[in-house]
């Protein structure tokens, strides 16, 4: 079965890349032994500054910057962290060369993870192939510590550790893969009795921390808040004289060192990054408020009370004892002040549980409706086009020997009940699907139940059953197994061992049959799920809302809001501004590069005093003015964490309205391929150099500059300020490259001849020397700038036209394979808000109004036009316009509307909430022209006129206006 199809240049991803790769922006690379990385030299407050700049662009400059070696980079669960940090150690090797990197994980589950994902074929592939060569044959070569199996050896120094310090082979990325353990061990500080310090790395080093600080790595920690700053292993961690910690994580607890990108929840959430989450929680009515309390404890006996009554139990007493609804939970383990359940759970005194949470009645009805809703989402994902996705359910339980009852010897185990629902249901199913493959998928599920689940817990690492060992090996180490059609397996089972260090994109359910013991991030707690799925080819399906089912007890029917409240808490609040500062500006210019300091002093001249200071409500209009230049301050989105039986995630289809609109849909369905129409390649050489000529400016060189800075004491405070002078004597040059390599990797990348490359530097040599810029950065700036340029002189410097590709329209978002109307669709994909004080219009194709804006809500709901027969929002990702630079666009609505004199108008709207036309960015302006010349060839032969319509135009009017036009 083919690996996993990574996605190259994923938008926070490259972000996240490119702000690590700028802290070395300028840098003097220092070499020394072949053997060791190139040390990294910052001349004067060049580290200082290149970091302020990161934190300015990314929106985290309230963070305050320490002198320490350690950048910080938070991404939220299921977004990707581990791919990010390999490819930036390929960055880092393109860029600066560095070779040697140390990979820090906290656990041993997070370690079997990362080295299966590093030693992936398909990650190799990937970096070979999917980068146009960008990074040749380079590979990573992988060293694992392990414990060792026998101390009493008389040398025990770990072979992997010698062979990645002694290697000098610079064609590879050597990573070192360790775990908190390893590094605290008498192994890593060379005080295990088999090391008699005889045995020599470089023949000068017998303690592993001094052989591995002497190659000058880059140290990667994974999950940094399980390596807490001042404790044992973060101390240890320190050993190895790191060049720079990287740190990746969700949870930094806001203990930060250098944060340079942070990817919270809320982003992860609203940019569609992982899935969705609607959680069905058991709710038990008259339970009467019954808890179980622990009042009292000691090392022998524990006091509990409910209704006024005490219990006493011992070590290995079930809980029954105390209520019938329970069962097979028992006390584990106590001391004075913790008591252990079986389940893992954690008690102190005055805590409480609920008993009902352990009745088997409340157990079974949770597994029952996990099998249910695991084969609706079967049959919605196994059916569906562009790839079919199978999907998996965990259930975290406690009840080991009832799951691993292999003879079914145990009457009424949870294995016996689980294959009887899944058989159930099975049955049920078949009687009514006529899918050809789901009838197959499902038979032969059928045929033997058995073989649709499997179970890891912590004991089976030392198990020798022969099937044992085979479902665990396939469920933590063999993910496309696990997800291929062949195999029928799509539930697992664990007891909390897989809560971190495991994922599978696939997991669409989440069943706590137990609750886990004690208070959890709730965010962690989902993580096992969050990931977008994989279809059958094995590449990331993006273009569908998904949501991850999770079921809880009756004991957290406050999920949804403890979820949602640390999703939207953990925002950091954003800075009011007081007065219109430099910072404020440069933040707005990050967002909208079109805008001038100049214009955004003008803009909010009526806004600020003579001193630059905001007047009332001041800088809440600059919100509203530059609202972009704020999002990251937003908070969740409505509907991406709902409850089951929360409104319906479907919008549906008005009956018959489809109909009207059939020839527009299927017209506008059609696919079109972008010309430019450039004559020939002397045509695209003059277009690139004129490219060139315009930004000489923007380029980088390689070098090394001496940056003056005066410290000041003003207002109390220490302030600097950069001396500047008109001639800058200071820098000094460096080559990184010679020209051919520069114009090879160029050419790769921007996809542009090396010989019309070569031709334009030579063309603007008198005002960009490119021999002083030959470097990454160029190349970078050139690949990005030069697709902007495209875009914004399209029109002008040279036309577009569109060829359009004749092939099968349906599906589409509004239709089936057979070009039949849906009943329903997602409501995600009209709108991202939802009214539910107004019906939609009656033209309106859909039942229900979701929106994403107000000018959106009011076209749906306001006043009435008599002439439109109907119109709809054109949902998501439905219509894509390529544009000239390699980007799409998207327009808003479709009308249709019949005049009394027989006139039949399509109508096209694109909605911005604007004033007008001039309130738009460049890029805006650009795309809704290349809509515009679309829609003027498909008019040939269906009437379409597109339209935009800015904020208070009403829409009677924009009918009226394009009635005319047409």
């Amino acid at each position: 079965m083919a690996g996993f199809t990574y996605e190259k240049n994923l938008p926070h991803q490259k972000r996240a890349i490119e702000s690590v790769l700028s802290v070395f922006d300028r840098v003097y690379l220092k070499n020394g032994s072949r053997d060791e990385n190139p040390e990294i030299v910052f001349s004067g407050s060049l580290k200082a500054d290149n970091l302020q700049k990161i934190q300015q662009i990314n929106g985290v400059s309230d963070i305050a910057l320490s002198g320490s070696n350690v950048l910080d980079i938070t991404m939220e669960t299921g977004t990707g962290k581990t791919y990010t940090y390999t490819k930036t150690m390929f960055e880092l090797n393109r860029v600066l060369g560095i070779f040697k990197f140390i990979v820090v994980v906290p656990t041993l589950s997070i370690k079997a993870g990362t080295k299966n994902f590093l030693q992936s074929p398909t990650l190799v592939e990937h970096f070979r192939k999917d980068f146009a060569g960008l990074y040749g044959e380079t590979e990573i070569k992988l060293y694992v510590v392990e414990s060792q199996k026998s101390k009493a050896k008389k040398s025990s120094m770990p072979s992997e550790i010698v062979r990645f310090v002694e290697t000098d082979d610079t064609q590879k990325i050597h990573v070192l893969l360790i775990n908190a353990g390893m590094i605290n061990s008498d192994t890593m500080a060379g005080k295990d009795k088999g090391n008699d310090g005889s045995r020599l790395i470089k023949d000068k080093y017998h303690v592993p921390f001094e052989a591995l600080a002497a190659v000058k790595p880059f140290v990667i920690v994974d999950e940094p808040h399980k390596l807490p700053q001042g404790k044992k292993t973060w101390k240890n961690l320190l050993k190895f004289n790191a060049q720079f910690i990287l740190r990746y994580g969700a949870t930094f607890n806001n203990q930060f060192e250098n944060l340079l990108y942070r990817l919270t929840a809320v982003d992860a959430f609203n940019d569609d990054l992982v899935k969705g989450i609607r959680a069905f929680t058991e709710q038990i009515d008259g339970d009467n408020g019954e808890r179980i309390k622990l009042l009292d404890l000691d090392c022998k006996e524990a006091t509990f009370v409910l209704n006024k009554q005490e219990f006493k139990l011992s070590k290995g007493d079930n809980l029954s004892r105390i209520h019938q609804a329970i069962n097979d939970l028992f006390v584990s383990e106590m001391n004075k002040t913790t008591l252990v359940l079986s389940n893992g759970m954690e008690l102190k005194k005055g805590d409480t549980i609920n008993p009902y949470s352990y009745s088997d009645t409340v157990r079974d009805k949770m597994m029952r409706q996990a099998v249910r809703q695991h084969f609706i989402l079967e049959k919605q994902l196994l059916t569906r086009n562009g790839g079919r996705i199978k999907p998996l359910t965990l259930f975290f339980i406690d009840d080991i020997a009832g799951y691993r009852d292999e003879q079914n010897q145990l009457s009424g185990s949870l294995k016996t009940l689980f294959e009887q629902m899944v058989k159930a249901e099975l049955e049920s199913c078949l009687k009514t699907e006529n899918d050809e493959f789901l009838r197959q998928y499902w038979q032969t599920a059928l045929n033997d139940i058995s073989k649709t689940h499997g179970g890891y817990f912590s004991r089976d690492n030392s198990d020798k059953d022969e099937k044992i060992e085979q479902e665990v090996n396939e469920i933590l180490h063999d993910k496309e197994k696990l997800l291929s059609l062949d195999n029928p397996r799509r539930f697992v089972f664990s007891k909390w061992t897989l809560r971190e260090g495991w994922d599978n994109p696939n997991v669409f359910q989440i069943c706590k049959l137990r609750s886990s013991g004690s208070e959890t991030n709730k965010l962690q707690e989902v993580g096992r799920g969050l990931r977008l799925p994989v279809n059958e080819y094995m590449a990331r399906v993006k273009d569908h809302e998904f949501f991850l089912n999770y079921f809880v007890d009756n004991s957290e029917t406050d999920f949804v809001k403890k979820l949602t409240d640390e999703v939207n808490n953990a925002v950091v609040k954003p800075i009011e501004f007081i007065a219109l500062t430099d910072e404020l500006i440069e933040k707005i210019r990050t967002v909208y590069p079109d805008e001038s300091k100049k214009s955004i002093r003008n803009k909010l001249a009526d806004l600020t005093d003579d001193d630059d200071v905001f007047l009332e409500n001041g800088f809440a209009q600059t919100r509203k003015l530059f609202p972009k230049a704020f999002e990251s301050a937003g908070s969740l989105k409505n509907g991406k964490i709902t409850r089951s039986g929360d409104k319906a995630t479907k919008v549906k289809m008005r009956e018959g309205k489809y109909d009207e609109l059939k020839v527009l849909w299927e017209t506008i369905n059609q696919k079109a391929l972008l010309q430019y129409k450039i004559g020939n390649e002397i045509e695209f050489l003059k277009l690139f150099t004129q490219f060139l000529r315009e930004n000489t400016d923007k380029f980088t060189p390689t070098g090394i500059r001496t940056i003056q800075n005066e410290i000041r004491v003003e207002n109390s405070r220490l302030t600097v300020t950069q001396i500047d002078g008109l001639h800058d004597e200071t820098f000094e040059s460096i080559n990184t490259m010679d020209y051919p390599a520069f114009l090879l990797k160029l050419s790769q990348v921007a996809l542009i001849q090396r010989s019309t490359l070569h031709q334009a530097f030579v063309a603007v040599r008198n005002t960009l020397d490119i021999t002083k810029y030959l470097n990454e950065q160029t190349i970078t700036k050139i690949q990005a700038g030069f697709d902007r340029w495209l875009l914004l002189n399209s029109f002008n410097a040279f036309e577009i036209g569109y060829n359009r590709v004749n092939g099968s329209i349906h599906p589409t978002k509004f239709t089936n394979a057979k070009g039949q109307p849906l009943a329903e669709i997602n409501a995600a994909d009209l709108g991202t808000q939802f009214d539910n004080e107004h019906n939609p219009l009656a033209e309106f194709l859909f039942e229900s109004v979701f929106y994403d804006s107000a000018l959106e809500q009011e076209n749906m709901i306001d006043k009435q036009v008599r002439e439109v027969v109907v119109f709809t929002k054109i949902p998501k990702n439905s219509i894509k316009i390529p544009v000239a630079g390699g980007s799409s666009y998207s327009p808003d609505f479709a009308y249709i509307v019949k005049t009394d004199l027989g006139e039949t108008l399509n109508l096209i709207l694109e909605t911005k909430n604007v004033q007008d036309n001039d309130s738009l960015r460049q890029e805006e302006v650009k795309k809704i022209a290349h809509a515009q010349a679309l829609f003027s060839e498909i008019s040939r032969d269906v009437n379409v006129v597109f339209q935009t319509q800015f904020e208070g135009d009403k829409i009677a009017k924009l009918l009226n206006q394009s009635l005319l036009k047409s």
